[in-house]
Protein backbone atom coordinates (compact mmCIF):
# COMPACT_ATOMS: atom_id res chain seq x y z
CA UNK A 1 0.00 0.00 0.00
CA UNK A 2 1.28 3.42 -0.81
CA UNK A 3 2.09 6.53 1.72
CA UNK A 4 -1.29 7.20 1.59
CA UNK A 5 -4.13 8.09 4.25
CA UNK A 6 -5.77 4.82 3.80
CA UNK A 7 -1.98 3.60 4.72
CA UNK A 8 -2.24 5.39 7.95
CA UNK A 9 0.98 7.72 6.83
CA UNK A 10 4.35 6.22 7.97
CA UNK A 11 5.13 4.44 10.92
CA UNK A 12 8.31 5.34 11.48
CA UNK A 13 9.51 7.75 8.78
CA UNK A 14 13.48 8.71 8.18
CA UNK A 15 14.43 12.26 7.67
CA UNK A 16 17.34 11.79 4.55
CA UNK A 17 19.91 14.42 4.46
CA UNK A 18 21.18 15.53 0.97
CA UNK A 19 23.98 17.95 0.88
CA UNK A 20 22.01 21.33 -0.68
CA UNK A 21 18.37 19.61 -1.38
CA UNK A 22 15.19 19.69 0.75
CA UNK A 23 15.28 17.16 3.67
CA UNK A 24 12.98 13.95 1.92
CA UNK A 25 11.63 11.54 3.89
CA UNK A 26 11.99 7.52 3.77
CA UNK A 27 8.16 6.41 4.91
CA UNK A 28 9.52 2.93 5.98
CA UNK A 29 6.70 0.59 6.55
CA UNK A 30 2.93 2.50 7.03
CA UNK A 31 0.65 2.47 10.09
CA UNK A 32 -1.21 0.24 8.88
CA UNK A 33 1.46 -2.26 7.85
CA UNK A 34 2.91 -1.40 11.59
CA UNK A 35 -0.76 -2.53 13.16
CA UNK A 36 -1.00 -5.83 11.41
CA UNK A 37 2.19 -6.95 12.31
CA UNK A 38 0.90 -5.94 15.58
CA UNK A 39 -2.14 -7.62 15.58
CA UNK A 40 -0.61 -11.07 13.98
CA UNK A 41 1.39 -11.55 16.80
CA UNK A 42 -1.09 -11.41 19.26
CA UNK A 43 -3.18 -13.72 17.02
CA UNK A 44 -0.19 -16.39 17.12
CA UNK A 45 0.22 -15.79 20.83
CA UNK A 46 -3.13 -16.33 21.44
CA UNK A 47 -2.87 -19.62 19.38
CA UNK A 48 0.15 -20.96 20.15
CA UNK A 49 2.03 -22.34 17.25
CA UNK A 50 -0.73 -24.90 15.74
CA UNK A 51 -0.26 -26.15 12.57
CA UNK A 52 -4.24 -25.82 11.78
CA UNK A 53 -3.38 -22.67 11.65
CA UNK A 54 -4.30 -20.94 8.62
CA UNK A 55 -1.60 -18.48 8.17
CA UNK A 56 -3.12 -16.68 4.65
CA UNK A 57 -6.56 -16.44 6.75
CA UNK A 58 -4.61 -14.91 9.79
CA UNK A 59 -2.94 -12.61 7.76
CA UNK A 60 -6.15 -11.15 6.01
CA UNK A 61 -7.63 -10.68 9.61
CA UNK A 62 -4.78 -8.83 10.86
CA UNK A 63 -5.37 -6.59 7.81
CA UNK A 64 -9.13 -6.44 8.89
CA UNK A 65 -8.19 -5.56 12.70
CA UNK A 66 -5.54 -2.72 11.85
CA UNK A 67 -8.46 -1.25 9.29
CA UNK A 68 -10.22 -0.85 11.99
CA UNK A 69 -7.92 0.59 14.41
CA UNK A 70 -6.85 3.33 11.53
CA UNK A 71 -10.80 4.00 11.25
CA UNK A 72 -10.76 4.13 15.44
CA UNK A 73 -8.09 7.07 15.33
CA UNK A 74 -9.94 9.04 12.77
CA UNK A 75 -13.81 8.33 13.16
Amino acid sequence: MSNDTAGGGPAFPIAMKDEGHPTPLAPGMTLRDYFAGQVILGLIARAGINPAICPENDAEDAYVIADALLKARHP
